[in-house]
């Protein structure tokens, strides 16, 4: 591979019809900020780019929901999210949108290239109609049961809890979102991308790395979830999908071309296009149009992709299928996407309200941005699901934010300008170096140095293998060398007796300091941009910054020279109030006795269709947890007469212990089928509440088994 000479970062275009909730932070925006923002201060070129994703049939919906039009509802949402980004520190070179003229103009050119390529197919097929609505309906007006894990929300291109890539012909009980009636099979005509026949240079990419025979990347570096639904998909078998819609909204296939009428762009051909639309309009803002190629086009640069798990397949499958297809567009270098955040025990819902919104927040919690970032960034979920709670959001404040870092800052700046009137200390750093305060101790200046070039170095390590959460482990690491320094030196009791040794100590603390200044930078950067102003330094220069800090360390040079003026002490955090956290807790909890939403009630069935369904009266007396499915329990239910198998998606709310003895209804003639290798003989019946918990629906105890329900 040649030399990297620059860097090409995206987050996950955002859909314009909502705000912006803890999880979309987790997962897409704080990691790759961190990322960026390193890289600046390491004196890399990077251009980051984000923007609203504003043609998706999401868009369409909640104008529905709201009674207004989908320009309205991606103007106010655009706004919304642009703002709620730069308030919690989140700062893109360009942040675009997909309704922009220019977006629209580089989508549809895309398209005609691979049309003019070859790469579609052009065919008929049947797709969902709903004839109370009179139109098709794209995959995300469809909702149903997954095939995969039975759950009952899925989209009819995703099924969200299982993180299965589906078709809308596969979901059980299909429902049109848009009028809650069953929809029909019709005929319409659309351009189709058949991707089993790119499977050949896909897969070797993807499993061993390697592109044209050459190494492009080293697949080790990719999170192993992610190469795990790649290669699923691929072991699943690729198919032809379509790349058009019959949609009133988007982004219109090239009108010269026949059968274009009423047809839109789908959107994830239109989408990830939008990274490359938004860095076009950076170059044209830069004053130099063509400067976006270098980035897309050469293969000096690494592309970078940062999103959640959801939307695996759709960067590492299709999206790179696309550019090759292109031909003129290098691929992604690492898709280091996150798994899930969860809030208090519950996943986050946007539709019942549970989740934090960011904007919310910095309303109801203002100077507290970073506290929000470090507690984020420490709770990342990075390899799994995570969990957010506002206790342990105060812990980490307190203990952490407070204890360590505030402290140590707190206590250095405090005693240099209690001692000496905010002056540096003078010292001979050589004199220093060689004449440590005491051999192998906090407090020995070569010794102090080596180690936090080390932590320095780890850091680099972990930033650049996506790690983020241990990074940050190491900056708390450069501030506990601090606190072990003055706790050890008790420079407050030496410096009437060891003046010369508290010199060293403070002037040593202050380079701690300086160094926390910088490698905060990319984690906390208001936070920094405080600990410099203690310093009396000017914001930490993003063009390589840290690299300047660290190559003074090197050199033996000090970060904070002897001589120069600090200011006067003032608080980089404070404890946070039960009563705060408190209330934040009671707003949360609001949501839960909140009006109840309900499904609508399903078509009329007739007193024939009913009697067809035997439901049966059983107990549990097996359970079992299914390997690789966190969902999934293997279930045998005795029925008196006969003993089922049954696989049940009930897994994330009991144990097998807890459904051990449980009495049960079972549809007992339902067609069987195999979910995860295992057969399922039936199904046991749950009811599911607003927030998505399951009960069971159970006889009377001790009714007995096998009898049935009428």
């Amino acid at each position: 591979m040649t030399e990297t000479k620059r860097y090409m970062v995206t987050s996950a275009l955002p859909y314009a019809n909502g705000p912006l909730h803890i999880g979309h932070l987790a997962g897409a925006y704080l990691p790759a900020d961190i990322f960026v923002r390193y890289l600046r201060l390491m004196g890399e070129d990077v251009v980051f780019i984000c923007g609203s994703d504003e043609n998706g049939a999401a868009i369409t919906i909640r104008a529905k929901m709201e009674g207004t039009s989908p320009q309205e509802i991606v103007d106010k949402y655009d706004k919304l999210i642009g703002e709620t980004f730069k308030k919690i520190g989140i700062h893109f070179d360009k942040y675009h949108r997909t309704s922009s003229e220019l977006h629209h103009q580089t989508s549809q050119d895309f398209f005609r290239v691979l049309n003019k390529n070859g790469e579609f197919v052009k065919k008929t097929s049947e797709q969902y109609y709903d004839v109370e609505a009179q139109q098709f309906l794209a995959d995300r007006y469809i909702t149903g049961t997954c095939p995969k894990c039975n759950h009952e929300e899925a989209y009819g291109d995703q099924c969200e809890n299982c993180g299965s890539t589906l078709s809308p012909t596969e979901l059980i009980n299909p429902k049109s979102k848009l009028s809650g009636a069953t929809p029909e099979l019709r005929s319409t005509t659309h351009w189709y991308l058949p991707m089993d026949k790119y499977e050949e240079w896909l897969r070797p990419w993807i499993e061993d790395g390697t592109l044209n025979g050459e190494k492009h990347h080293e697949p080790n570096t990719w999170k192993s979830h992610v190469l795990g639904q790649c290669k699923s998909w691929l072991d699943g078998g690729l198919q032809a999908r379509a790349m058009t819609r019959d949609l009133s909204w988007g982004v219109d296939v090239p009108q010269e071309l026949e059968g274009s009428e009423g047809k839109k762009l789908y959107v994830w051909l239109d989408a990830p296009i939008g990274y490359i639309s938004a860095t076009k309009q950076w170059a044209i803002e830069q004053g130099e149009p063509d400067a976006w190629k270098k980035y897309w086009q050469d293969e000096n640069s690494e592309l970078v992709h940062f999103i959640g798990k959801d939307n695996i397949v759709f960067h590492c499958v299709i999206f790179p299928i696309i550019l090759k297809a292109h031909g003129d567009y290098i691929l992604p270098k690492n898709v280091p996407a996150n798994q899930f955040m969860n809030l208090e025990g519950r996943k986050i819902s946007t539709s019942n309200n549970w989740a934090i919104w960011v904007h919310e927040f910095v309303e109801d919690l203002p100077g507290m941005e970073d506290v929000l970032r470090y507690y984020m960034i420490k709770n990342m979920p990075e390899q799994k699901d995570s969990e957010f709670t506002w206790k342990s959001f105060q812990e980490a404040n307190d203990s952490e934010l407070v204890g360590n870092i505030a402290n140590f800052i707190n206590r250095v700046i405090t005693l240099t300008n209690k001692y000496y009137d905010g002056i540096v200390p003078e010292i001979d750093i050589n004199l220093a170096i060689n004449n440590s305060i005491e051999e192998n101790k906090p407090g020995n200046y070569s010794e102090e140095i080596e180690l936090m070039l080390k932590h320095l170095d780890k850091i680099d390590q972990f930033i650049k293998g996506y790690d983020f959460r241990n990074a940050l482990k190491e900056v708390m690491a450069i501030s506990d060398l601090g606190n072990r320094l003055l706790q050890f030196n008790e420079p407050w009791k030496k410096i009437k007796t060891e003046p010369e040794t508290v010199k060293t100590v403070l002037h040593l603390g202050l380079q701690i300091v300086g160094l926390l200044s910088g490698v905060s930078k990319p984690f906390l950067p208001f936070t920094s941009d405080k600990i410099q102003g203690l310093l009396n330094l000017p914001s930490l220069a993003e063009n390589g910054g840290l690299a300047s800090i660290k190559k003074s360390l090197m050199n033996g040079d000090s970060i904070v020279p002897s001589g120069h003026r600090i200011n006067k002490q003032q608080h980089l955090f404070s404890r946070i109030p039960d009563k705060v956290i408190d209330a934040q807790i009671e707003k949360l909890n609001a949501t839960l006795v909140s009006e109840p939403t309900y499904d609508p009630v399903k078509e009329t069935a007739t007193f024939d269709d009913f009697t067809k369904m035997d439901f049966r009266t059983g107990t549990i007396i097996e359970a079992e947890k299914i390997k690789k499915a966190k969902k999934l329990l293997k279930l045998t239910v005795d029925l008196g007469f006969e003993t089922r198998t049954v696989v049940s998606g009930i897994a994330e709310f009991y144990t097998p212990e807890e459904v051990l003895g449980k009495e049960v209804v079972l549809l007992a003639n339902l067609a069987p089928r195999k979910l995860r290798g295992v057969e399922s003989q039936g199904m046991v019946l749950m009811a599911e509440d607003a927030q998505g918990k399951l009960g069971f629906v159970s006889p009377e105890s001790g009714f007995g088994n096998g009898f049935t329900v009428r």
